[in-house]
C-alpha cells in the first residue's frame, strides 16, 4: 500500500513528487537499511527516567516482533546491577533480533559483555584531542592501541564486534581514517560515527559519510558496513541520520520516541517513516506496529509523548473541522502527508471554536439531518460554551502541577545536592575545580 498510493497519485497527475525525481536520487542510496536501536544505552539516560526488567522486556520483545534488526541492551561493565539486567535479557528468547552490548575499549568491560553470555557487542571511544586531554588523558597512540587490543581481544573470545567512534562528527577526517583502519583490521565488523553532540548539519554530514566511505582502502570498504549514531541537540537527528543514508550508510542507531540523554537520539518512528515512505527503502520495519510501540514506550518511561512529534503525537492526524477539513473529507491526503493506518493510527476530526455554522450546516445534511438555524446555534452553543468559559488559570496551575510531578520522578541528584549529601556523610568539604581548571561547571550542575 505504501508503495503504491503516492505513484497513483502522480500518475494522475494530482501531485508532483519532488522525492522521486532521479536527480534527487543519491547514487549511493542503498536499497536496505537495518535499524539498532539503543534505547536500553541512551534512552533510560534521560533523567527521569528508570525502566523494570519487566518493562525492558517487553519494549524488547515488541522490537523483535516489529522487526528491529539489533537491540543493544545495556552496558554490562557500567556496573553489577546493569550487568545483571543485560544478562537476564540475553537469556530470553529473540525471534528476529541480534542483541548486542556496548563496551569500553577496555579488556575488563569486554570481559563483562562476554560473562552475560554476548555474541556481538560495541566497542566505544572517541580519539580526538578534546576527550584524549580532558576525559582520556593519554595520547592519540595508546587510545588506538587500547582500541585495537579490545576488538584483537574480543575477536579471539569469540565476539563479533563493532567500533563506534564516540564523537566522531567532531574528529579530523584522516584520524577517522586512521583508526576505522586499524578497529577494521583488527577485525571489527561494523564502523560506526556517533554525532555524540549533534552537531552536525545534514550538508556537513553527507560530506563526512562520503568522505569516510571514499577514504577507506577498498577491501575495508566492500566487506564493512557505516553505520551513524546521531544525537538530536539541534534538532537534527532525523535529517543527519537521512543524510548518512544518502552517502550509503546502513546500520542506523536510533531511540524509540528519541528518548536519550539532553534532547535525545534520533528518533525510531521519525527515521523509518522517512526511510520508507520518502526514500522508499527497505528497513526490514511492520510499520503497522509502530504507534503500538510508542504507546508501550510513553508507558514503561513515564514520560510523555509531544502532542504534536510527527508520526506518533497525539495530534498528529487530528484536524479540527474547517475550510481545510472539507477538502480533506473529499480526499484524506489533502491534508494528511500519508495514510495514517500505515502507521497504526486513523484520522481523527473534532468540532471545535473554529467551525462555522455553514460547516456544521453541511456536517449535518451529510448525515441526513436537517437541522433549523436555531438547532445550530444551539449545537454550535455547546460545542463553543466548555472552551469559552474554561479557566485558563485554573489549567495553567494544573498543566504546570503535573510537570511538577513529573519532575519527581527523576532519578538521582543534581551535583549540588550530590556534594552536599557527600559533604554530609564524609564531613569533609569537596575541592571542586573552578570553571575552566577541566570541567568545573559540569560537577555543580550536570544530573547524574
Amino acid at each position: 500500500m505504501r508503495k503504491t498510493i503516492f505513484k497513483k497519485l502522480e500518475a494522475q497527475g494530482l501531485i508532483a513528487n519532488y522525492n522521486r525525481l532521479r536527480k534527487n536520487l543519491p547514487p549511493k542510496l542503498p536499497d536496505r537499511v537495518y535499524m539498532v536501536d539503543e534505547t536500553f544505552r541512551e534512552g533510560i539516560k534521560a533523567p527521569m527516567v528508570f525502566l523494570t526488567y519487566v518493562e525492558k522486556l517487553k519494549l524488547a520483545k515488541m522490537m523483535d516482533e516489529t522487526g528491529i534488526s539489533v537491540i543493544n541492551v545495556g552496558f554490562p561493565g557500567l556496573n553489577e546491577e546493569e550487568k545483571r539486567s543485560v544478562k537476564r535479557i540475553v537469556n530470553e528468547s529473540f525471534e528476529r533480533a541480534t542483541l548486542t552490548a556496548s563496551s569500553a575499549a577496555a579488556r575488563a568491560h569486554v570481559d563483562a559483555c562476554l560473562e552475560v553470555g554476548m555474541k556481538e557487542i560495541n566497542i566505544e571511544a572517541p580519539i580526538n584531542g578534546l576527550n584524549l586531554q580532558y576525559r582520556l588523558k593519554i595520547s592519540k597512540e595508546e587510545a588506538v592501541k587500547r582500541i585495537v587490543d579490545s576488538v584483537e581481544y574480543a575477536k579471539k573470545h569469540g565476539l563479533k564486534v563493532d567500533f563506534v567512534l564516540s564523537d566522531g562528527s567532531r574528529t579530523a577526517l584522516e584520524d577517522i581514517l586512521m583508526v576505522f583502519e586499524a578497529a577494521a583490521g583488527a577485525g571489527a565488523s561494523k564502523l560506526a560515527i556517533a554525532d555524540t553532540v549533534g552537531f552536525l548539519r545534514p550538508l556537513a554530514m553527507r560530506y563526512l559519510i562520503s568522505h569516510v566511505r571514499d577514504g577507506l582502502s577498498e577491501a575495508i570498504r566492500k566487506k564493512t558496513p557505516l553505520s551513524v549514531h546521531c544525537h538530536n541537540d539541534f534538532g537534527l537527528a532525523t535529517a543527519n541520520t537521512l543524510a548518512s543514508v544518502e552517502e550509503g550508510a546502513t546500520y542506523l542507531h536510533t531511540s524509540l520516541i528519541g528518548y536519550g540523554e539532553r534532547a535525545g537520539l534520533a528518533p525510531f518512528e521519525e527515521v523509518v517513516a522517512a526511510l520508507e515512505l520518502l526514500y522508499n527503502i527497505d528497513t526490514g520495519i511492520d510499520m503497522e506496529r509502530i504507534y503500538r510501540l510508542a504507546q508501550l514506550t510513553e508507558k514503561s518511561f513515564a514520560l510523555p509523548i509531544q502532542f504534536h512529534k510527527p508520526i506518533v503525537g497525539d495530534t498528529t492526524f487530528t484536524h479540527e473541522v474547517d475550510e481545510h477539513v472539507q477538502g480533506m473529507l473529499a480526499h484524506p491526503l489533502m491534508f494528511e502527508p500519508f495514510p495514517p493506518e500505515i502507521v497504526g493510527r486513523e484520522t481523527s476530526l473534532f468540532v471545535g471554536r473554529n467551525t462555522g455554522q455553514t460547516l456544521l450546516q453541511g456536517l449535518l445534511e451529510k448525515a441526513g439531518i436537517r437541522a433549523s438555524p436555531r438547532q445550530v446555534d444551539e449545537i454550535l452553543r455547546h460545542v463553543k460554551g466548555p472552551a469559552e468559559s474554561l479557566d485558563k488559570g485554573e489549567a495553567q496551575m494544573t498543566f504546570y502541577q503535573v510537570k511538577k510531578l513529573l519532575r519527581e520522578l527523576q532519578k538521582g541528584l543534581v551535583m549540588p545536592e550530590f556534594w552536599r549529601l557527600v559533604e554530609q556523610v564524609t564531613r569533609q568539604k569537596p575541592k571542586l575545580p573552578q570553571p575552566g581548571e577541566g570541567g568545573g561547571k559540569a560537577l555543580t550542575s550536570v544530573t547524574t
